[in-house]
């Protein structure tokens, strides 16, 4: 017979009294960009003709001679079995390749941790730097990954928020007065995803010397380094401030340069030691990453690069063609994005007004409007942190593109 002494103390709560997930779990914001893109699928097979503009994800089939080599690798049983948790040799050794070719300093392979797409090297950088209370600079319009990574942390993201005026690019002025002394490091991401702003040689260098001076790390997310336009030039942030070396952490990853981003293969770069701890945290978290998918990445980084340089010749196509369109949609202002595939137009605008009947006053209603009335799906910019705007990728086809802004244009415009 158990009495009320033996029981523990958990026990001696009912459970309804006792929430059923975790504050911590229940506090992340499901992805924006995903709810958009799995609505329009949803509506696409229910038969409406919904156009997406919502994911971040390149409609190529990822190049042949990549598929290639993960078939072969399906084969080789030396892939049916547990491999190093911070990656195959092979593959570290070809993201350290790659990055010094990008960035003009030595990478070593024990500076690489391979991770299961670039969102976990986000999560992980940091779960591994930070401690509660810490607080990062968060330039923003941001993707809608890092504020949530950053408090599952047990951190506190700073916005610093640059509108359409600026280019998108925060100011050094900005970030300072943003800066306490909490503050642990500042996120950087160029190109960026939503605006496609590219931050030049001179504005990193103006930055990495002042996190430099402050004693903060710098966490650089450079997914998209291969993809800018207008001869605009990609800058790694430790090739213009190499005494960053021992404070940086760069992520990057195979998902949107290759077609790659069902694959699940990215990376973080940075100093040993700090690369030895997230891979500690990785042999709990999830192990090793797929073998077969890390033997396609080795492929795509050592490969023929003239198939990306056609996906990107398009890109640049259609981002013309998108700005060109959107340029022509009322109470849109459209700056040109030089890098990624996406433009961020700030739609302030067009709100404010009644729109087939409904009064829209904020960019998440204009965003629920055009995809009920105009059945075109674009993300809002609240998940971004930069309410008045939308995102509209430009990772689609120039058919639909077309297609999709001239409903815009037509439903705005009427």
């Amino acid at each position: 017979m158990t009495t009320a002494d033996d029981r523990s103390p958990a026990a001696s709560f009912p459970a309804a009294d006792r929430a059923r997930i975790s504050r911590r779990i229940s506090s992340i914001a499901p992805s924006a960009t995903l709810a958009v893109d799995a609505t329009a699928k949803a509506l696409k097979a229910a038969g409406r003709p919904v156009i997406g503009f919502g994911a971040g994800e390149p409609d190529f089939p990822t190049p042949a001679h990549i598929v290639d080599a993960a078939r072969d690798a399906v084969g080789d049983p030396a892939n049916h079995r547990y491999s190093p948790t911070a990656g195959l040799p092979a593959l570290r050794q070809a993201v350290a390749d790659s990055a010094t070719r990008m960035g003009g300093l030595t990478v070593e392979p024990g500076q690489v941790l391979i991770t299961n797409g670039g969102k976990q090297a986000v999560y992980q950088a940091f779960a591994t730097l930070l401690d509660p209370g810490d607080e990062v600079l968060l330039p923003a319009p941001y993707w809608t990954t890092y504020p949530e990574a950053i408090r599952l942390a047990g951190g506190r993201e700073v916005t610093v928020l640059a509108g359409a005026d600026q280019g998108y690019l925060p100011s050094l002025a900005q970030l300072e007065a943003s800066r306490t002394d909490a503050t642990r490091a500042i996120l950087l991401c160029s190109p960026s995803n939503p605006t496609g702003a590219v931050m030049s040689a001179d504005q990193l260098r103006e930055i990495g010397q002042w996190a430099l001076e402050h004693g903060l790390w710098v966490i650089s997310d450079e997914i998209y380094q291969h993809l800018t336009y207008d001869d605009t030039p990609f800058t790694s942030v430790l090739s213009v401030v190499p005494e960053l070396v021992d404070s940086t952490l760069v992520l990057g990853g195979v998902a949107k340069t290759y077609a790659m981003t069902g694959w699940r293969v990215g990376w973080m770069i940075g100093p040993e030691d700090v690369i030895a701890a997230a891979s500690n945290l990785q042999s709990h978290l999830t192990s090793n990453v797929n073998n077969i998918a890390q033997r396609a990445a080795i492929a795509a980084l050592n490969g023929p690069m003239e198939p990306i340089d056609q996906m990107r010749e398009a890109f640049d196509r259609r981002r013309r063609l998108m700005v060109q369109k959107l340029s022509q949609v009322p109470g849109f202002t459209v700056p040109t994005p030089t890098g990624a595939f996406y433009a961020f137009p700030d739609v302030h605008g067009a709100l404010g007004k009644e729109i087939r009947g409904t009064h829209v006053e904020t960019s998440t209603e204009l965003a629920a409007v055009i995809l009920q009335e105009a059945e075109v799906a674009a993300v809002p910019g609240e998940a971004f942190g930069a309410p008045g705007h939308l995102r509209f990728s430009y990772a689609l086809s120039d058919e639909d593109l077309a297609e999709g802004i001239d409903r815009v244009i037509a439903l705005l415009g009427s």
